[in-house]
């Protein structure tokens, strides 16, 4: 297992250009089993969880050239159905939770899908019903098998389409069901759909494929069903996760850092969330540029002076992936913050680690904790710790870049799942950062 030294208390400078997104690159390189035509992928981020996916789809039969670093081009003209069945799939497909969203494609096309139970972050329960709810809807049988904890769905003759409502806005179940619609014989409606750019990017890619989807952007889609899907090129957008990363990282180490080409027209209420902290954010064409805190940051209380509460929600809502981003920020605002984590259990469990480096923070509950700031008049200290998942394991490293002396972080196979060569990135712009 890799371990990362980090020397803390260094002040970074320079321009960084944020990755591919991880959560569309998961929906988009699911969509290219729809079709027997070739889909070329541009800025696909090399990280761990889509090297996986990739690597999935190899095994499936899907011809992969690769056109560049982060260009791709698909063909699954000759998909191996009978590979779902066998061993080696259910350990591939269960070491990664992205992987539930090849079914719903291969239900549409083939008229089968199973899949292990993925694996993903240990951020609590995680649900699949929304995804199996939905394929039910559309005419396909369920099975389950407890004692290998298989899931399948089938439709030898097909899907049809019809109206559901969703008993949670998931993304992840959203994108399934409209995969599977793409191709079923009538109209379907799903109402409660989630609506993020990620989710808006799949349904414009296969409106291009030749799908016919309308509603993009809101939380009612509709989709008529069509034969056939053909061919496209796709650009996936830049990460938001890691532009909301790369705002705390700034503010944590008082840093003047640039964010290149952030896509700020799909950021929502990530900006505004940052600036309710007192982060200072000016909008230079498409990039972020963030100055130096040298003054620190003050957080901003709500209009009738009570205390600022920051929690997640559904798009338009913020987004949990950034929570524990806001929760090390707030260690070093001038002022008390109550993190809210309503969506996932144990997410906010990695913050005994935080306490550890000195932060003031009351965990309330599993899912609430009251962060009083230091406004930086008492420095973290450095320490050793393991990323528990993606999100608090960058969580961590920022608050390790921030800390005084030099911290260790074990687990960090964590952190690569979901950020592309961070040492190298973050070596670039001054940071003390050793890979071991």
């Amino acid at each position: 297992m890799g371990i990362f030294k980090i020397e803390g208390g260094i002040r970074l400078k320079g321009e960084i250009t944020p990755q591919g997104a991880k959560n569309e690159a998961l929906q988009i390189l699911c969509a290219v089993l729809l079709t027997s035509e070739k889909v070329t992928i541009n800025n696909i981020p090399d990280i761990i969880d889509i090297n996986k996916l990739i690597t999935l789809l190899g095994n499936l039969g899907v011809k992969i050239q690769k056109n560049g670093s982060d260009s791709y081009t698909f063909q699954a003209d000759d998909v191996n159905i009978q590979y779902l069945e066998t061993e080696a799939f259910k350990q591939e497909g269960g070491s990664l939770r992205g992987s539930i969203m090849i079914v719903g494609p291969l239900l549409a096309r083939f008229g089968r899908g199973y899949i292990p139970k993925p694996g993903g972050d240990k951020i609590g329960r995680r649900r699949l019903d929304t995804h199996f709810e939905g394929f039910i809807n559309l005419g396909a049988k369920f099975r389950y098998n407890r004692e290998d904890h298989f899931y399948g769905v089938e439709a030898p003759k097909g899907l049809k389409g019809a109206d559901m409502l969703l008993d949670e806005a998931s993304v992840t179940g959203t994108a399934n069901i409209v995969m599977a619609a793409v191709l079923a014989k009538g109209k379907t409606t799903v109402y409660n759909a989630a609506c993020e750019p990620y989710l808006q990017q799949l349904c414009k890619m296969l409106n291009s494929m030749g799908a016919k989807i309308t509603g993009v952007g809101s939380n009612l889609l509709t989709i008529e069903g069509v034969e056939s899907l053909g061919g496209c090129e796709h650009r996936i957008l830049p990460d938001m996760i890691e532009i909301g990363s790369w705002i705390g990282l700034a503010a944590m180490t008082r840093s003047e850092i640039t964010i290149k080409d952030v896509s700020w027209d799909n950021l929502g209420v990530i900006p505004n969330t940052f600036r309710k902290l007192g982060i200072t954010l000016e909008r230079r064409g498409d990039d972020i540029y963030i100055p130096a805190h040298e003054d620190g940051y003050e957080v901003k209380t709500d209009i009738d002076g009570s205390i600022l509460t920051i929690a997640d929600a559904p798009w338009p809502g913020f987004t949990p992936d950034l929570l524990s981003i806001v929760l090390v920020v707030a260690t070093q605002a001038r002022g008390d913050v109550l993190i809210h984590q309503k969506m996932f259990e144990s997410r906010l469990f990695f913050v005994d680690k935080l306490i550890d480096m000195g932060a003031k923070i009351m965990l309330c509950d599993p899912h609430r904790a009251v962060v009083m700031g230091h406004d930086f008049k008492s420095q973290l200290k450095a320490t050793t710790m393991s990323s528990p998942d993606i999100r608090a394991g960058i969580s961590l490293l920022i608050a390790a870049l921030s800390a005084k002396g030099t911290s260790t972080i074990q687990n960090i196979e964590q952190i690569d799942r979901g950020y592309e060569r961070i040492d190298e990135r973050l070596r670039a712009i001054g940071a003390n950062i050793i890979r071991a």
